[in-house]
């Protein structure tokens, strides 16, 4: 069975990011084992179910293959992202907002604390965000005390780093 062309879209174009924390890094060592200890199991019942023959009616053969391709592309893909990874080191003394910077500012009267780290592993929600999201792009090389504006939502907020850790 041949797959459909599809047209690229806007996210196939971009490049990787492949800074990570040390933790993060150990997180995907351990799912890529994970998936290695997957992978005998589930191309044995491949094969098992090959020998059952009529691959076109066999819809358990077409569902073991289709696991098994995933686990394949899953292995594929972490071997990759580990193997091109750049650690985050925790910059605690710097005067410059930094990749793995905790900064606190201040906009309209509120004070928030973001941590800036790669792409992988950002979480809003929780103060985790990206280096290359436009608050992150601004907050970076900046010092205590700077003031600059991000337009976020077609909105220009107005920020003020007060702390770098």
């Amino acid at each position: 069975m041949r797959a459909p062309y599809r047209k690229p879209g806007i996210y196939s174009q971009m490049k990787p990011d492949n800074f990570l924390t040390a933790e993060k890094l150990v997180e995907l060592e351990k799912k890529l084992e994970r998936l290695k200890l997957s992978q005998p199991f589930a191309r044995s019942e491949v094969s098992r179910l090959a020998e059952l023959g009529d691959f076109s009616e066999n819809t358990e053969y077409q569902m073991a293959k289709w696991k098994l391709r995933g686990i394949n592309g899953g292995i594929l893909a972490l071997q990759k992202q580990i193997d091109n990874a750049i650690i985050i080191e925790n910059n605690t003394a710097s005067d410059q907002v930094r990749l793995g910077s905790t900064v606190t500012v201040e906009f309209d009267n509120k004070i928030k604390t973001y941590q800036i780290l790669g792409a992988s592993e950002t979480d809003p929600k929780k103060g985790v965000i990206s280096h290359l999201s436009p608050l992150g792009q601004a907050l970076l090389n900046k010092k205590i005390g700077e003031e600059f504006t991000v337009t976020l939502a077609n909105k220009q907020i107005k920020y003020k780093i007060l702390e770098i850790k």
